[in-house]
């Protein structure tokens, strides 16, 4: 796959370097700094960068579902003000992420064409895998974090003090609970559909296939009497569960081979994800056609690079949800 070595960017197939006995293995995220409220060190004791208004910058692509994460964490917690953005285009070429050469990206923050670029001037070393989404440090001008599980969670509490958003994605209380469906739903689903789409052996693609179903099955089956995955209340793991089905009729199902079923034949999952699009400034952090064509001009996954028309999507028609009880997302010293 396209990637750097040694600080060198190395063109190749997409995905290539990920693909052991037939089947994709994720690569492990490197950069995993923190940033708390005051620079106290991470959940973690990892060591934290103090948080500041203007400071940091997110660099993400709308075709990702990682990056999309982060978006969402940025506009429910109000950080447009506090931690600005960078979108690069939905194609991945030889040359990886590539930035728009009009963005206005704004004062004392460098001007990256090549998404690669921000690795390299992290470490000028640096070998492995380029990804977005990207923490980047204004004032060090460097990486912070690479991983969205991470920025996630630093979004959700790290400037909650510049801001006054009480939103708590991921409340004490119920950690458990969200800890239970991230760790089912991350490597069937969120990941799932990649071990999918860029099988190299048809006994991994079915392994991948058949565990990625299930899970949908058991997904429907429980939003039946549950309105959110943790019960009445909005956490950070149905946003989890949402960008991979925000994207899964419109590519996953035909790009990826992930065909059994569209997630619009199932009523709970469909509802589920219309009313996640419709909650306030959602839709925004999603670009379907920019989805379809990522994807679709992948020439390892589609070597015609045709992005079809279709499907209709409808993610604005009634979501139904409101027949559960649901209290919406908890605030910052929640108790169950």
């Amino acid at each position: 796959m396209p990637q750097l070595v040694n600080g060198v960017w190395v063109k190749g197939d997409i995905a290539a370097g990920e693909i052991k006995d037939g089947a994709f293995h994720r690569e492990p995220t490197r950069f995993r700094g923190w940033i708390t409220p005051d620079g106290a060190p991470g959940p973690q004791g990892e060591p934290a960068l103090p948080a500041e208004a203007g400071r940091y910058h997110l660099y993400v692509s709308y075709l990702c579902p990682w990056a999309s994460r982060t978006l969402i964490f940025r506009a429910l917690k109000g950080l447009e003000g506090i931690v600005g953005v960078s979108v690069a285009g939905p194609v991945i070429g030889e040359d990886g992420w590539v930035y728009p050469t009009d963005e206005d990206a704004g004062p004392a923050l460098p001007r990256f064409r090549y998404h690669y670029q921000l690795y390299t001037t992290s470490d000028p070393t640096y070998t492995g895998k380029v990804s977005v989404p990207v923490l980047w440090d204004r004032r060090e001008g460097r990486i912070v974090n690479n991983e969205s599980a991470d920025i996630i969670r630093i979004l959700n509490g790290a400037f909650d003090r510049l801001t006054g958003n009480r939103l708590d994605l991921y409340p004490e209380a119920l950690r458990p609970e969200i800890d239970h469906w991230n760790e089912l739903i991350y490597p069937t689903v969120n990941n799932g559909v990649y071990r999918c789409g860029f099988a190299k052996s048809q006994a991994s693609y079915d392994a991948a296939f058949d565990a990625l179903f299930e899970t949908l099955d058991r997904l429907e089956q429980h939003l039946a009497s549950s309105r959110y995955l943790a019960g009445e209340w909005l956490t950070e793991a149905d946003w989890r569960l949402f960008v991979t089905l925000v994207r899964f009729d419109a590519a996953y199902h035909g790009a990826f081979k992930c065909n059994l079923r569209r997630i619009a034949d199932y009523p709970n999952l469909s509802g589920c994800l219309r009313e996640l699009y419709q909650w306030p400034g959602i839709a925004a952090t999603v670009r379907i056609d920019d989805i379809k064509t990522g994807y679709y001009t992948n020439p390892a996954i589609n070597p015609t690079l045709i992005v079809p028309k279709g499907p209709a999507l409808d993610l604005d028609s009634p979501h139904g949800r409101e027949r559960l009880p649901g209290r919406g997302i908890p605030t910052r010293n929640f108790a169950a």
